[in-house]
């Protein structure tokens, strides 16, 4: 029989039932879901219509996240699967799909802000810091380059959501892409 993608097989509005008037065609065949897990990093190439591939993503372990009010991305590690509005079948099997939200590690992203806005990333408020920490964001700079950042800390605006997650070396993030479909 096979998986696919008609719809002469459904019934009409009216609940009558549908006559078939051909066989299964070749343009109208499907595949089975790709249900991607986290694991170590385990692609398959599919060749599809029109002599294209596509990129089925069975394991990932890592992926390319981006922190869109910053305009920063960076190719991170994927930790857990937190949240899935559609299935909680798929939280417990740790599937990856589209509009997951996952737990990714936070440390290249912190290792980014801290430098780019001499602030501390994921400190509770009124947290204090260690005296090297204090030291690193307190050094001693030229007057152009203070300007920069102080310039930098009038536009950015602090991040409520990335407090919680950071000390711990976590942070919330959402899938965008299709794991089935691009890799």
């Amino acid at each position: 029989m096979g998986i696919s993608w008609d719809n002469w097989h459904k019934h009409h509005k009216t609940g009558d039932k549908r006559k078939p008037y051909h066989k299964k065609r070749k343009y109208e065949f499907g595949r089975p879901a790709t249900n991607s897990k986290i694991g170590p990093h385990h692609i398959h190439t599919v060749q599809v219509h029109g002599g294209n591939k596509k990129y089925r993503a069975l394991r990932l372990d890592v992926g390319n996240f981006s922190w869109g009010s910053e305009y920063y991305t960076h190719k991170t590690k994927i930790i857990d699967v937190v949240y899935i509005a559609s299935n909680n079948e798929l939280i417990r099997t740790k599937t990856l799909v589209k509009n997951c939200i996952l737990l990714v590690d936070s440390t290249l992203h912190q290792q980014w802000y801290e430098p780019h806005y001499t602030l501390p990333l994921g400190c509770k408020k009124g947290a204090k810091l260690t005296p090297e920490e204090e030291e690193i964001l307190n050094e001693k700079r030229s007057k152009k380059i203070q300007k920069k950042y102080d310039e930098r800390k009038k536009k950015h605006q602090n991040h409520q959501t990335s407090r919680g997650g950071a000390p711990t070396g976590e942070l919330l993030a959402c899938i965008a892409s299709r794991q089935g479909q691009c890799g």
